[in-house]
């Protein structure tokens, strides 16, 4: 099912973990390179000290460096998280908004690494920020992408 990126992100924001823990996508750009996520400091996101979880600092940022290369590369690829870690640089108050970008140059390099059957494993990041622009925390991803082997009776087909 294809699915719109005004689409996708209300029904996003309407899914209960996201939507509990005051997770909102702001946007969503229309080819899917671009998406800003935000998360307001509140009752079921702030800690014993009263700053954001570092959980909830993860959550926000966690599925969508998947989504948009699934998005971006097509139904020919796999696309999984592989490995996911976080460095927290300071208190998160208030605010917070992480943008994710991806560019042609990324695609690119992923269709060429992976034509001929093989695995790459990309790795991205994305800087989580308050609302003076401070950086928060920095999540680093590793995805698992390789392109879908043809069945067995495409590749025996004549053309």
């Amino acid at each position: 099912m294809r699915i719109s990126p005004s689409l996708f992100k209300t029904l996003i924001n309407l899914w209960p973990p996201y939507l509990g823990a005051g997770i909102r996508v702001g946007h969503i750009g229309h080819d899917w390179r671009r998406v800003e996520v935000k998360m307001k400091l509140g009752l079921a996101n702030r800690n014993y000290v009263g700053v954001h979880f570092g959980g909830s600092l993860y959550s926000m940022t966690d599925p969508f460096f998947m989504l948009m290369l699934m998005k971006a590369l097509g139904r020919d690829y796999i696309v999984w998280d592989k490995a996911g870690s976080i460095d927290y640089l300071k208190p998160g108050k208030g605010t917070v908004r992480a943008l994710f970008s991806i560019d042609d140059a990324l695609i690119e390099r992923i269709r060429a690494e992976t034509a001929h059957g093989d695995k790459t494993l990309p790795q991205l990041s994305v800087e989580v920020q308050n609302e003076q622009g401070e950086v928060v925390a920095r999540v680093h991803k590793t995805l698992y992408v390789r392109r879908k082997q043809e069945k067995k009776e495409k590749q025996d087909r004549p053309d």
